[in-house]
């Protein structure tokens, strides 16, 4: 089995992991749409949760739209390339996973490179990864 975590946003990205916890493979949202999918595809996840976000207060009307058009569009890529999903929250993932952020990215960074030493860890690649252990774990009942 495999398992997919995105991280919504164009500061995020999908991240895929094996059966077992490794890390296969990841992608930034800043890639086109079309690479995006051409990715989902080419690993075959079997499962994928993707991060349930809303707008924040504060936030500009046109960021606020390209954010709620970018996570359209990453549902849609799961949607379309036939990968079963759920969303999950941040405290639900960050919870199970022992990293809760209260904003700090560098948490959820350092959670990341524990649990996958092999990858460079980056900040935009660190919720994705987390979000894929966290689906692993639901899936397998860990």
């Amino acid at each position: 089995m495999i398992f997919i975590g995105i991280d919504p946003g164009n500061s995020g990205a999908l991240a895929v992991i094996d059966h077992d916890g490794n890390p296969i493979d990841h992608m930034k949202n800043t890639s086109l749409d079309a690479d995006l999918f051409r990715f989902a595809l080419s690993h075959q996840p079997s499962f994928g949760h993707i991060e349930k976000v809303h707008s924040m207060p504060g936030q500009g009307v046109a960021s606020t739209f390209k954010f709620g058009a970018s996570y359209g569009a990453l549902r849609m890529l799961l949607t379309c390339a036939a990968i079963p999903y759920e969303e999950v929250t941040p405290a639900k993932w960050q919870g199970v996973l022992g990293c809760r952020s209260k904003g700090d990215k560098n948490v959820t960074k350092r959670k990341a490179q524990d649990l996958f030493p092999s990858v460079r860890m980056t900040h935009a690649i660190a919720d994705a990864y987390l979000i894929a252990e966290y689906c692993r774990r639901a899936r397998l009942g860990l």
